[in-house]
């Protein structure tokens, strides 16, 4: 399993990055590989994504939503991945977003690149985008509050 763990700080609120990451539909515009991702209810998404020229169809689940805090997610059919993006306040208009993703990749591409550790890159690369996207418009294009609790494991913690 690959791993790929990244930090960012925005100069925006918590409230703000944390509303905006909450728009999974606009992802297109700061996530690269990822042509369309559809909400199908508050806690499941569908997604598109072209990965070196490879197009895939998966669905995800969000198991854990913490306003203003994190969001975590776990794919439930097409692709093996999870992951979580935490958001950290530094100060009133400054915030820290942690990212963690989990994946199996697939084919000989996806393990090279994986080894080579061009998805490290590619992830930066993305965090960039959302900040220059966070921080030119100042504000959020929409926000969903809820929360979702995590579900308990086998044992029932």
């Amino acid at each position: 399993m690959a791993t790929v763990n990244s930090d960012i700080d925005v100069t925006v609120p918590v409230s703000t990055a944390y509303n905006q990451w909450t728009q999974f539909e606009s992802f297109p515009q700061f996530l690269s590989g990822v042509d369309e991702v559809t909400q199908t209810s508050d806690t499941h998404t569908h997604w598109k994504v072209s990965i070196a020229g490879i197009k895939r169809e998966f669905d995800a689940e969000i198991s854990e939503q913490i306003p203003d805090t994190r969001i975590a997610w776990t794919s439930t059919g097409g692709e093996d991945h999870a992951g979580v993006v935490s958001f950290h306040r530094l100060s009133e208009n400054e915030t820290r977003i942690s990212l963690r993703l989990d994946w199996t990749p697939q084919g000989v591409i996806e393990k090279a690149g994986a080894l080579l550790q061009v998805d490290d890159i590619q992830i930066g690369h993305d965090l960039k985008k959302f900040k220059e996207l966070i921080e030119s418009n100042g504000f959020e294009t929409g926000a969903w509050r809820g929360s979702v609790d995590r579900a308990p494991d086998a044992t029932g913690r």
